[in-house]
């Protein structure tokens, strides 16, 4: 459990923004699980995903996402995993490779990234997808049954690996740090 719990590059939430954030998310906060929902909901809510906002900054770690208040679904994970695990919550980040098109798979694939938190009081995890809402994209926080941006279509060779790690995948840490622009960002890669 302790690796969800540390501290990374990526997920870096000793960074001042993000201690800051973090004290405002409390004082609004009744208890953990509150805690959980009003994090979740800044994240996905107030935090644009980039394309969709049609920007082209790269914002690479947790404080960047925080800063430039834009990040892809890879970074907003680590914004998220960032502000619950400096209130002592566990994170972790779980994938899954969707398509590009939205009818088929003539575009290729892309890896799709979304959060793992486990809720002490429950004993247990859930995932959670705070990518943002937009037509045809409706996540919720939910504790009873997965409510995330994306349902995968197997008939399109769609994968949710349902997995859980304790930080971003190393292999999109290289694809982020070597793009400075959202246009350069792309995985041809499996999990």
């Amino acid at each position: 459990m302790n690796s969800y719990l540390c501290e990374t590059e990526y997920i870096d939430f000793t960074h001042p923004l993000i201690a800051e954030k973090v004290k405002e998310l409390r004082g609004k906060s009744n208890n953990s699980l509150d805690y959980i929902n009003q994090t979740y909901l800044f994240v996905r809510d107030e935090i644009t995903h980039t394309w969709d906002a049609k920007e082209t900054i790269v914002s690479k770690k947790a404080s960047d996402v925080l800063r430039n208040k834009t990040g892809i679904c890879w970074t907003k994970s680590c914004l998220l995993a960032a502000l619950l695990r400096a209130n002592g919550i566990p994170a972790g980040i779980s994938y899954q490779n969707l398509t590009r098109a939205d009818e088929d798979d003539s575009e290729g694939y892309i890896i799709h990234a979304l959060n793992t938190v486990y809720i002490s009081e429950l004993n247990k995890w859930i995932r959670l997808d705070a990518r943002g809402n937009k037509e045809n994209v409706q996540a919720e926080f939910s504790i009873d049954q997965e409510r995330l941006a994306f349902i995968v279509r197997p008939e399109f060779g769609e994968i949710d690996y349902k997995d859980n790690h304790p930080d971003l995948d190393k292999r999109l840490c290289m694809i982020l740090e070597e793009s400075n622009n959202i246009l350069q960002i792309h995985t041809d890669f499996d999990m």
